[in-house]
């Protein structure tokens, strides 16, 4: 038994039971039944995950996963691949918008090259796990081998278990970096939902109308010349994925198998949530949508995995944003679920 099959054995549904005490004491507490919205919905889930009424979240960590795209060749993109590496080196020093906002949510970045496109210096920090120096050209062919494919994932579970060896986490999330990669996300979006490439491709980087036509056919051609089957989330990241979009699901999957919250961020990090779905579906129940991307598309996506998003902020950053703004959300509505007083604790009349 390899790592992924061994990883997705071990993930099984959320706890109802601990689901039902949750609510049960949720319903208790000196508010309105229902008053505090999303948030009451949230913190039970999160106790049906972690298998406790009462659930605690400490420290964070968000996983970056970086690669390149063969693709970027057909003009989808407005920058140059190199800034993959640029923006790598950037992280790794602390300057970037998921540093910051890692920084305001008390969460460590973990960034993991896994097939950036120029071969990254050895740096504190940075994990290494490149399968290949970029992936094909879609539309030409497939992305990567069903093997490659497959590594892509388990090192995304490699990752999370070398961190979570180093220093004990409570809840991930998932964050990416990859010049072009709008548009592989954008094939296994539409490779999984069966939604049209028109009807999920967006703008990107910013790209202006003949650029986002351009990135149509693109995934047009690339779902017609791979032909992936939608019923195997191994063979749509062959065909038409990236290795950070497989890392991503192997987050994911890791997660699930320690019963841990992940909190998904946009386009990019829910396409690996679709291929973490398609290969264990009791993964779904340790996922959290942190926000509704401005890219096109998203929100289908986020229906197909049955999520709810937190913010609707009209971000389409990527890196991880929006998960590390939505963590301490996850975090205090666990605190209102353990700290909050019931009405009988309290001494205060109920309705």
């Amino acid at each position: 038994m390899n790592l992924l099959e061994s990883t997705v054995s071990n993930i099984s549904n959320a706890d109802e039971s601990s689901a039902k005490a949750a609510k049960a004491r949720e319903d208790s507490l000196t508010k309105p039944q229902g008053s505090l919205g999303l948030l009451e919905d949230l913190a039970v889930r999160i106790a049906a995950m972690r298998g406790t009424a009462r659930p605690r979240l400490g420290p964070g960590a968000v996983f970056v996963m970086a690669g390149d795209h063969g693709v970027a060749a057909e003009g989808v993109s407005l920058f140059p691949s190199e800034v993959t590496a640029q923006m790598v080196a950037n992280f790794v020093g602390g300057g970037a918008a998921i540093n910051v906002l890692s920084r305001a949510a008390g969460a460590r970045v973990v960034v993991t090259d896994v097939g950036v496109a120029s071969d990254m210096p050895a740096a504190f920090g940075l994990y290494s796990k490149k399968i290949a120096h970029g992936t094909g050209n879609i539309t030409h062919g497939p992305a990567m081998s069903r093997e490659e494919a497959r590594r892509s994932i388990e090192a995304g579970i490699e990752v999370f278990e070398a961190e979570y060896a180093k220093e004990a986490f409570f809840i991930a999330a998932t964050g990416d970096m990859g010049i072009a990669n709008t548009t592989p996300s954008a094939a296994i979006a539409a490779a999984l939902t069966g939604l049209s490439a028109r009807d999920i491709v967006g703008r990107g980087t910013g790209l202006d109308d003949a650029g986002v036509e351009r990135k149509i056919a693109a995934v047009e051609k690339a779902l017609a010349t791979n032909k992936p089957d939608s019923h195997d989330g191994l063979d749509v990241l062959a065909k038409v994925g990236g290795f950070e979009i497989g890392a991503i699901a192997g987050t994911c999957l890791a997660a699930a198998a320690r019963r841990m919250p992940v909190v998904i961020d946009g386009f990019i990090s829910t396409a690996g949530a679709l291929v973490a779905l398609s290969l264990a579906p009791a993964a779904r129940d340790y996922m959290i949508a942190a926000h509704a991307s401005a890219e096109r598309g998203h929100r289908a996506m986020l229906e197909k995995l049955g999520l709810h998003p937190i913010l609707d902020l009209g971000l389409r950053l990527g890196e991880g944003t929006g998960a590390a703004l939505a963590m301490p959300i996850c975090v205090a509505a666990c605190k209102i679920l353990d700290e909050m007083a019931t009405f009988t604790e309290a001494g205060v009349s109920e309705a």
